[in-house]
């Protein structure tokens, strides 16, 4: 299995520093964010990880370089303009192949990948649940800052309606089939997903680990905070 981080947005919360570094090089304990993704990826034996990027891609690359240090290989999906997570997602399926791959926001910290039902991600796991499904999301509870969340969950179905909304953690299984409807170029993902969601073809279940969305200094400087007192 492939998987890819999501990191081409500009930041515009977290300026200044990101008028200067791309939001995924932020520090949390003094290591980039999106480095605790590479060794997480790693860990779990997933070898080529694709990065797109669009604001100062150039210092993610030179920072990441070929990924070797962590004895994965990088790929990179150059944007020139942010194409939002379905236009970028699409862009990159060259490198990502055919089979269902892992996505995973790169402005996030989790303190562990999630499992599916209490078991690793796995492959023979993944085809499973997929089976006539083209995504599978990991929703958590909702912070402060989205109070009113994204999608229900309904078991291990995911629906755009219901009474208890969950957030979406920006962490998910895509078969390449889920983007054949996508336009080329600048596309949005929830009214892609709310779409397969009324056919049914959108499975998920709860992420109930530790999860920021780092997208503010405040939230920045918490989670630093938080990783100072552990």
């Amino acid at each position: 299995m492939k998987a890819m981080i999501l990191a081409a947005g500009r930041g515009e919360r977290l300026r200044p520093l990101t008028d200067t570094v791309p939001k995924p090089l932020a520090e949390v304990a003094g290591k980039p964010l999106i480095v605790y993704h590479i060794e997480a990826l790693a860990a779990l034996g997933i070898k080529q990880i694709v990065i797109n990027h669009a604001w100062l891609g150039h210092k993610i690359e030179q920072s990441l370089g070929d990924g070797s240090r962590w004895g994965v290989e990088l790929l990179y999906s150059a944007e020139t303009l942010a194409l939002e997570t379905a236009g970028g997602i699409k862009k990159a399926l060259p490198l990502l192949g055919y089979d269902p791959f892992l996505v995973i926001n790169g402005d996030l910290f989790i303190d562990n990948l999630p499992t599916i039902q209490g078991q690793s991600l796995c492959v023979a796991e993944i085809e499973r649940l997929l089976d006539k499904k083209q995504a599978y999301l990991w929703l958590v509870d909702n912070p402060p800052q989205h109070p009113d969340g994204d999608f229900a969950l309904k078991g291990n179905s995911v629906s755009p309606d219901g009474e208890a909304r969950l957030t979406f953690s920006g962490i998910a299984i895509y078969r390449p089939e889920l983007f054949a409807d996508a336009p080329d170029g600048r596309s949005a993902l929830a009214p892609l997903l709310r779409q397969k969601m009324q056919d049914g073809l959108v499975a998920g279940e709860h992420f109930q680990s530790y999860w920021c969305d780092v997208g503010t200094l405040d939230r920045l400087t918490t989670l630093n905070q938080r990783m100072a007192n552990k």
